[in-house]
């Protein structure tokens, strides 16, 4: 087909050869070429998107070059079907997708899917049929009063579709058909109109609609002084603080010079607080991008990216591969967020690839968030008391600028943060609550305000135990014991998602009534809350509870008043701003402390510390109590703040620590990791392939591998895992040293092999 969706007669297609890349996953880290007969591309520039025969089967690839000559007679090379009805891909996005290849090691064919996601984008859009007057002289004096409005709908309107024109003259199709047949009226087709949205610059504001304070103007001029070239902006405020504001006064400038923004967001879907925030800069939402989008919406949001129009686009990770032809500015905020990580399929950190795309555009990159990652903590030079970070071993980089918001917009004060010791004050037998905080809860009840009680814990018990033979309920796919889910009447695999119904007989040893649920989940939490307080209106924040369709409404509710207490995952963590709660309390504070986890303290406290942040942000103060069996622990330490405390104090020292520890064991940022993830089906050919593996280990001076270990999890849907780890200092080419060792191996068939470059998960 050509443009219009025909196919090209290959008989006059041109001699000339083009080389396009298709996405197959060979050649790790490489961008692996096809040769075909230029046809239909014969005049088009690198980045055209075009359409190819691939076996049996039909591909949409990247043009890459033109050449005359090849390993492969022209009398064999087969030619290229059709061009995308889209403009060619920028030399900016060309590189940013072989940039992330080369970095992550994953083939370029699996990193261009991540772009071309969308094939319904790639055509032109569907032709419909419109009706206008035909000119020719019409007798209205004999015309039904039907023919007639439908005469004089068109007398003053543009061509219409028959379907809205039966509406606006109401009348039926019949009507209109007759007049065609009648030569009264004619028919065109033309391409349907696709409208949706922003669809110009004309349709947001010119102007900040909201005044900055003097602290926030002053970061906004600073970033807008080097908006014209690559720099990484970290926006460090706590929670409260106005991080925002300070970034959408950037979008604002960035739009009204018709060019587009990239917002990356944690959990795309669950951010109804933002989005109002956004409509009240902006008069209306952005375009939402995510994976739960209809395909539709996809495709006018890919097309309006590919073709320059000025836009906003906010969304999930996945957004950063979007074809922007004209992006001016990333923010990716709660930058430390670890659902930036992406490790299925292409294993990629979002924030890295974002700050990769925004140095390839030349343009700045804004990260905000209240807990910094270390990384960006580190490279923005925050790490005051480290001595040896800056010079040979490059950690700061002179791109970074660190800004600081330190206290909370407007009347909103910090909440006091207080730590209950579990030791000290035991709940109830089977009950999971101290009486410090149920004490705490009765008083906001009574106050009409609202509490949120935070367990990162879906379900309603992590464990399911026989108390005659002692046997764990597992998953028969994975190396993880299965969830009870009451209120679905399922116990779940939470990694395979396997599940089935609630039994009472235990599998193993067959005794009926012997399983008992080990540990509480909200759930479990719910049905305590519901015991105490039979008359209080009470919430569940959690994936298994909260959806796409109904997550708006949840949140009005909450932010309305209409739920006294609020019990929630890590989803009730993020940006949520409830006005009424002034009570946040923590269930179990040390959940995340384990686990061999090199980030496990950190991302504990950039957890506790964002869900402290959802207490009084109003103008009534907040309190949170954080329930630990820790209470010395150096994150608890760091939490704990009280009235008249500067919580950056502590949690900067909190920092400093990691980074020294981090520093002394060469880890990231100080260092660099990979990890090598064998899988297989067949035990025997797995070891097989890690011993293998482990005879042509690279050999080099500041290299370590360690491994190969069974993996933690150690098998995952079916397929047993080993694991290898690699660290080197930061001067070394670490993908390099990956890619010689991994393709120099020759595995048993059945084992495959990911790399994860930077991982974020040890499981």
């Amino acid at each position: 087909m050509d443009k219009t969706g025909k196919h090209a007669d290959s008989t006059k297609t041109a001699s000339r050869r083009c080389q396009v890349a298709v996405p197959v996953p060979i050649r790790r880290g490489h961008m692996h070429l096809y040769d075909y007969l230029a046809g239909p591309a014969e005049n088009c520039p690198a980045g055209t998107i075009v359409n190819v025969p691939l076996g049996a089967r039909e591909v949409w690839g990247l043009l890459v070059s033109h050449n005359q000559t090849g390993d492969i007679s022209s009398d064999r090379l087969k030619p290229v079907i059709c061009l995308a009805d889209v403009p060619a891909l920028t030399d900016e996005t060309m590189r940013f997708l072989s940039a992330v290849s080369r970095w992550t090691l994953a083939p370029f064919g699996p990193v261009m899917r991540l772009l071309l996601n969308t094939p319904s984008a790639l055509l032109p859009p569907p032709l419909q049929t419109l009706y206008r007057l035909s000119g020719q002289k019409t007798d209205t004096t004999h015309l039904t009063p039907q023919r007639l409005r439908v005469i004089h709908v068109l007398e003053s309107a543009p061509p219409l579709p028959l379907s809205e024109l039966v509406r606006e003259a109401g009348v039926s199709s019949s009507v209109i058909k007759r007049l065609a047949e009648e030569g009264v009226l004619s028919q065109t087709r033309q391409p349907r109109a696709e409208r949706t949205g922003p669809t110009s610059i004309s349709d947001y504001p010119l102007t900040t609609p909201y005044k900055l304070t003097s602290t926030q103007q002053s970061i906004a001029d600073n970033i807008d002084s080097l908006s014209n070239c690559f720099g990484v902006h970290l926006i460090d405020g706590i929670t409260g603080s106005g991080k925002t504001e300070v970034y959408f006064d950037q979008v604002i400038k960035q739009l009204n010079c018709g060019r587009q923004v990239l917002i990356l967001l944690p959990e795309i879907v669950l951010t109804s607080s933002w989005k109002a925030r956004f409509e009240k800069w902006f008069g209306q939402e952005p375009f939402i991008w995510h994976s739960s989008l209809p395909s539709a919406r996809r495709k006018l949001i890919w097309r309006k990216a590919v073709s320059g129009q000025p836009m906003i686009v906010a969304g999930a990770r996945s957004a950063l591969f979007l074809p922007f032809s004209q992006l001016s500015l990333i923010v990716i905020d709660e930058e430390h967020d670890g659902s930036y990580k992406q490790e299925e399929q292409v294993s990629y950190q979002a924030r890295d690839m974002a700050i990769m795309r925004a140095k390839i555009h030349s343009i700045p990159v804004i990260l905000a968030s209240a807990t910094p990652s270390l990384e960006s903590w580190v490279h923005a030079g925050c790490a005051g008391t480290l001595t040896t970070i800056r010079g040979a071993d490059h950690a700061v980089s002179p791109d970074w600028y660190h800004w600081r918001l330190t206290s909370r917009y407007g009347q909103a004060n910090l909440p006091k943060v207080s730590l209950i010791d579990l030791r000290l004050s035991k709940p109830e037998v089977g009950k999971w609550l101290s009486s410090e905080l149920l004490v705490a809860i009765t008083a906001r009840l009574e106050a009409g305000e609202q509490s949120l009680l935070f367990l990162n814990r879906r379900g309603y018990a992590p464990m399911t135990v026989c108390s005659s033979c002692g046997y764990r309920l597992t998953c028969h796919q994975c190396d993880s014991l299965l969830v009870t889910h009451k209120l679905a009447g399922r116990i779940q695999c939470h990694f395979c998602g396997i599940g089935q119904p609630i039994t009472d007989t235990c599998p193993s040893c067959e005794q009926t009534d012997s399983l008992r649920t080990i540990g509480p989940g909200v759930e479990r939490l719910h049905e305590e809350l519901i015991q105490r307080y039979p008359d209080a209106q009470i919430a569940v924040l959690s994936s298994d509870t909260v959806q796409a369709g109904n997550a708006d409404t949840m949140f009005a509710n909450i932010v309305e008043g209409k739920i006294d207490i609020i019990i929630g995952t890590q989803m009730a963590a993020k940006g949520h701003h409830f006005p009424d709660l002034t009570l946040v309390g923590v269930v179990d504070a040390d959940l995340g402390l384990g686990g061999g986890d090199l980030r496990a303290a950190e991302r504990t406290y950039q957890l506790l510390w964002q869900v402290a942040g959802r207490s009084g942000r109003a103008e009534r103060p907040g309190e949170v109590l954080i329930q630990t069996f820790q209470p010395q622990h150096p994150v608890m330490q760091a939490l704990m703040v009280g009235p008249d405390d500067n919580p950056n104090e502590a949690r900067d020292k909190f920092m400093n620590a990691e980074a020294e520890a981090r520093q002394a064991a060469g880890m990231p940022p100080f260092g660099r990791l990979a990890a090598l993830i064998l899988s297989a089906n067949d035990v025997v050919k797995l070891e097989q392939a890690a011993r293998h593996l482990n005879d042509i280990r690279p050999q080099y001076d500041k290299v370590d591998v360690y491994g190969p270990a069974q993996a933690p999890l150690s098998r995952v849907r079916g397929q047993f895992r080993i694991r290898f780890l690699v660290r080197t200092e930061r001067q070394v080419a670490l993908q390099k040293i990956i890619e010689s060792w991994v393709s120099g191996a020759k595995l048993p068939s059945g084992v495959r092999v990911v790399c994860d470059i930077d991982p974020y998960s040890f499981l």
